[in-house]
């Protein structure tokens, strides 16, 4: 086959456009360097391709697909673009006795277009872990290293909440959080008699107009994108402004194969597929950094095998894939008959929860280590795909009577979702699968996955806990509908909670980890690695502020080695 190279060498090419890569255009382009971002997917146009306000009678067979194949999880079709859990003729392969989900997004801003905006800072202790209790490892980083990329990513973005002096919950630069809806106030009326921290929640949607972006209008329909940008994704506040330099070139439709590597030991290109005309191309930069999200990084790393490196770039110490982590997840909800008296009014806000209880056992010791904080909502929010099906299972009915019953019950159910850190361990990890490759003749993935003690005491403390809560507040507790050998206590598999990260982690010595401080790979001097990729613990915070924030210091870094003439070096 042919390879095409393109004629200009640039500056820094970036590959991927969600958060880390639409941060890293932003921060490098503003900064003087030319670069190009290659997409895997489309470009998104929001007046297109959003359905913030479709409404179900607009769409055949009111969105959930033909035979109902968009009837679960995120595949439903009110949502944002071109983000699934099975890619048509890009697989992925799970180990004998593994289970484990990847859900991948293929456009313009990548996940960030999905995802629940919710924006959480690392703590001080999240980051010295092994040094409080002997497990994992530490970073080789501190919270006061990141607070400042912390301060400059939420000022930016737009993040709502409250300071509230939690050592488990750094604040942040806040917007004014939005009034408690009927439901929180319920729940939070009864964790205040269980001790239980319950506060105004902390996320990347606007409540105030905002760096020339308008105030959420609370239609609650974040998860199908947002036309007036009020809430965050990469691919309307980062990229917009990266673009506005004339110094940013995006390659769409760019499906990454290797990086190719010099004589010198160097990454000298990428080598990519142009999905329009299937031909493989080559573009040339002097630095790159690889965005991709944590997975896929791996593979592109591990994919990218060559004399010097014959494990995958940047694997000399063999981590890469390895210390696969993502979110603890398990969840419970409640019945509250009170909530059936309750007059109809609008329970409309932003689309996520106005409250959220950040960890609150921090000041004890525990059946387990770490800890989790706990998302949660009800009301009478816009029924969505499949809302019902439970009601359906337990009533005898149809027609008139069916209808009565769902009217009865709409708006009672208030939903917690657990969401807790996990320990890395040797039995989860990525690697390249000897057979399987994907339609592009890229070879894929193959998952490793197994939870640990640790990870199920803490679904169990979930369980208990929310049953705690719901009886407090006067409801009728309902368990995790998925509790069985596989998932006790209700913990998620792996990959469900779509926080992958520690693939390729950061770390002091090379021996032990593969990027440095600065995201910067010990092997290879003009290779970065910005994404979830490089975290060395998953706290219980979602990874998206951090990632940003990681990815506008290592740029930062990287501008200085610009400036000093190392851009490359």
């Amino acid at each position: 086959m042919q390879v095409k190279r393109t004629p200009k060498t640039y500056d820094v090419c970036i590959i991927g456009s969600g958060a880390a890569g639409g941060t890293a255009a932003k921060v490098l382009t503003e900064g003087g360097l030319s670069v190009a971002l290659l997409e895997a997917g489309p470009p998104l146009v929001p007046e297109r391709d959003y359905k913030e306000h479709v409404w179900p009678y607009d769409l055949p067979h009111r969105g959930v697909g033909v035979g109902g194949r968009a009837r679960h999880d995120l595949d439903n079709e009110f949502l944002a673009p071109n983000g699934a859990w099975e890619i048509e003729g890009e697989p992925y392969v799970s180990a004998p006795g593994s289970k484990f989900r990847w859900f991948r997004s293929r456009i313009v801003g990548g996940r960030t277009n999905h995802w629940g905006r919710i924006a959480l800072r690392m703590a001080p202790v999240d980051f010295k872990v092994r040094s409080r209790d002997g497990m994992g490892d530490d970073w080789p980083i501190s919270y006061e290293d990141v607070a400042p990329y912390y301060d400059k990513v939420e000022s930016h973005i737009g993040v709502f909440g409250t300071k509230e002096n939690i050592p488990s919950a750094p604040d942040g630069i806040f917007l004014p959080p939005p009034k408690p809806r009927c439901t929180e106030t319920i729940i939070k009326k009864a964790c205040d008699k269980l001790s239980i921290l319950c506060i105004p929640s902390r996320l990347a949607i606007l409540t105030k107009p905002h760096n020339g972006r308008p105030a959420c209008h609370y239609c609650a329909q974040c998860g199908r994108g947002c036309i007036t940008a009020s809430n965050f994704s990469s691919s309307q506040v980062m990229i917009p402004p990266a673009e506005k330099t004339g110094r940013l070139t995006m390659i769409t439709g760019a499906m990454a194969r290797e990086l190719v590597v010099g004589k010198d030991g160097k990454v000298a290109a990428v080598s990519y597929i142009d999905k329009a005309t299937k031909e493989e191309r080559r573009l040339h930069a002097r630095a790159f950094i690889v965005a991709a999200s944590a997975c896929e990084s791996a593979r592109l790393l591990l994919n990218s095998r060559s004399t010097v490196f014959p494990d995958g770039l940047a694997n000399s110490s063999g981590v890469v894939g390895r210390n696969l982590m993502d979110t603890v997840g398990s969840d419970a909800g409640g019945y509250f008959p009170q909530l059936e008296r309750v007059p109809a009014h609008n329970h409309d806000g932003v689309g996520g929860m106005h409250m959220y209880l950040p960890w609150w056992k921090f000041d004890r010791k525990n059946e387990f280590l770490r800890g989790y904080h706990t998302e949660f909502g009800g009301g009478r929010g816009m029924p969505g795909v499949g809302d019902y099906d439970d009601l359906c299972d337990e009533f005898e009915g149809y027609g008139v009577s069916l209808k009565r019953e769902c009217k009865r019950k709409y708006g009672t159910y208030i939903g917690f979702a657990g969401r807790g850190e996990m320990i890395p361990n040797e039995n989860c990890y990525c690697e390249i699968d000897p057979s399987a490759v994907d339609q592009w003749g890229i070879p894929v993935l193959r998952f490793h996955w197994k939870w640990s003690d640790n990870e199920i005491k803490m679904a169990k403390d979930m369980q208990e806990s929310y049953r705690a809560i719901v009886e407090a507040a006067g409801g009728v507790f309902i368990p995790s509908t998925q509790q069985d050998a596989d998932h006790p206590y209700g913990i998620a598999d792996g990959g469900v909670i779509i926080h992958e990260v520690g693939t390729a982690r950061m770390g002091e010595h090379s021996a032990t980890s593969a990027l440095n401080q600065y995201c910067q790979a010990h092997d290879v001097k003009n290779l970065f690695v910005t994404d979830g990729a490089c975290f060395v613990t998953n706290a219980d915070k979602n990874p998206t502020l951090t990632i940003m924030a990681l990815t506008w210091r290592a740029c930062d870094y990287l501008l200085d080695q610009a400036k000093k003439g190392n851009l490359g070096a």
